[in-house]
């Protein structure tokens, strides 16, 4: 195209992205998407990244989001693709995730034929989306696509939904707007922090619940300097990111299951809030509590989502004037042995600790496999972990498969379980066709076990036949080195805890994505 010609609605949208950083798109397109394909085709700012399910697309955003900060596209066919990718966009939401995903719809003027493809998008896509329009004439293709990257980074960020109809996309009479710039996030209220300061110095038990920013290192060390003071520091179970390892302050994760919780925070009379959320269960329970803040327990916000946690945190210690850090440790670099004899969540945890490479990132589905795993690598060599954040399964692969694109010069890990794997186990075909640097770790306990730990929580009674079909994966297994290897990924099956670590080593020693099928059951 030369410079002088018209542009299209959907020229105007991807180069008005791409003039605002946009530098990747995730799609999985139809039909009503050729004219945003072709758009892709001519702007080489934006990588444009396959995924064989909208769920790895939506996934991948939001990986992507965290390790740079920065929205992608996604690119997603009419309401039904929107759909298929909303789990993940949910844990992108809970996340605060920024991504622009662009939606195509049918023809203004075919919309009112009711094809099999035409639903109600808008009415799809709004709990998910913090800002969602529809791009009625090419003329707003440009602007609309500046004020969806604008959206998707105001605090609180998250993900935004541009519907682009197929004729909006095809038509000229489109332009470029005029760049926006980024939004800042909000300062910390100075009385809130003031506030918060005076009450944890008249505390008898205090504690600080962080989220968000604060869990990187900025806010991890005012977070040690609180904890010197005699605060104690906790973040919630799911977070979007934290630095963590050798060299870094490790403050305690809440507890998962609410009975823990309500035992972890007895006799806690403060709690101040940095970005996070007074705690709650997860689901409800006959007999048990939803809300887990003690009684007469005085509960304090420094702000939410809109609010920078890491400088709340930052400024919270300098008002209640800590500078020492005596008695509260980083993180030492710690070697564990080679494992040896039967290969058990325990022995997977101690190789991924001796094996894991500095400054490699962590997509953590491992769900009820994954707690050795966590615990061995607090002393690991410095790395990031980016666990499931909305509850919504099939999160691992894809995210794991952003966050390579994001940082392609870093080591990724994925653990997952063998369930959630099958959700999203596409992403597998596009780590391969892509080249990402991520080993990926599957635990095979051919179960959905977490589930039947629920069953007996929730007071459902005993499993009969039809429960225990229903928990299994068992019948018939799952060769997921086989399912790897089909999609191009060079994989292996583990047996022994020998054999997964020498695996594990050569995964890590060796360029591009690999498998490892740990069979624990």
């Amino acid at each position: 195209m030369s410079p002088s010609a018209p542009l299209t609605g959907a020229q105007a949208l991807v180069r008005t992205l791409a003039d605002h950083g946009v530098t990747a798109c995730f799609a999985n397109p139809g039909t009503s998407e050729m004219h945003a394909v072709t758009a892709l085709d001519g702007e080489p700012r934006v990588r444009s990244i396959l995924g064989l399910f909208e769920g790895v697309v939506t996934g991948a955003a939001d990986g992507y989001a965290r390790v740079s900060g920065n929205p992608a596209m996604t690119l997603l066919h009419l309401g039904s693709g929107y759909l298929n990718g909303g789990a993940n966009i949910h844990n992108a939401r809970r996340a605060r995730s920024p991504m622009v995903n662009v939606i195509g719809d049918h023809a203004t003027y075919h919309l009112g034929n009711d094809a099999p493809l035409t639903s109600d998008i808008r009415a799809m896509a709004e709990p998910n989306s913090k800002w969602l329009r529809t791009a009625a004439a090419p003329e707003d293709a440009g602007r609309l696509a500046a004020e969806a990257w604008h959206a998707s980074l105001q605090a609180p960020t998250g993900p935004v939904s541009l519907v682009l109809p197929a004729d909006v996309a095809w038509l000229p009479g489109a332009s470029i707007p005029e760049r926006l710039a980024a939004p800042e996030r909000t300062g910390p209220d100075a009385d809130a922090v003031e506030h918060a300061a005076r009450a944890l110095r008249a505390a008898r038990n205090p504690t600080l619940l962080m989220t968000g920013p604060a869990l990187t290192e900025p806010g991890l060390r005012a977070a040690r300097r609180l904890a010197g003071a005699g605060v104690r520091v906790l973040f919630e179970f799911f977070f979007p990111r934290l630095q963590r390892g050798a060299g870094r302050y490790a403050p305690e994760r809440m507890e998962y299951f609410a009975e823990r919780v309500v035992q972890s925070l007895d006799g806690t009379d403060v709690i101040v809030l940095a970005e996070a959320r007074p705690p709650v269960a997860f689901f409800a329970y006959p007999n048990q509590p939803c809300e887990l803040t003690p009684d007469r327990c005085e509960v304090i916000s420094l702000g939410g989502p809109e609010i920078d946690s890491a400088e709340s945190v930052v400024q919270l210690a300098d008002a209640l004037g800590t500078t020492g850090t005596d008695g509260v440790p980083v993180s030492e670099l710690a070697m564990p042995d080679t494992p040896q004899g039967e290969l058990s969540v325990q022995t997977i945890g101690l190789s991924i600790a001796r094996h894991l490479p500095e400054g490699a990132f962590v997509s953590d589905e491992a769900g009820t496999s994954g707690g050795p795993t966590w615990a061995a690598t607090a002393s690991a060599a410095p790395h990031d972990w980016l666990p499931l954040t909305g509850g919504a399964l099939g999160q691992g692969l894809p995210v794991a498969l952003g966050a390579a694109i994001a940082a392609p010069e870093r080591k990724g890990l994925c653990l997952v379980g063998d369930g959630a794997a099958m959700y999203t186990n596409q992403a597998l075909w596009t780590m391969a066709r892509e080249g990402t640097d991520i080993v990926t770790v599957v635990f095979v306990n051919r179960s959905y076990r977490i589930l039947n730990i629920e069953l007996a929580r929730t007071g459902a009674g005993a499993p009969g036949p039809t429960a225990q079909h229903l928990l299994s994966l068992s019948d018939p297994p799952i060769d997921f080195a086989s399912l790897a290897r089909s999609m191009g990924v060079p994989s292996t099956t583990a047996t022994t805890a020998e054999g997964f670590d020498r695996a594990l080593a050569a995964a890590f020693a060796n360029d591009g994505p690999h498998l490892i099928a740990a069979e624990i059951a």
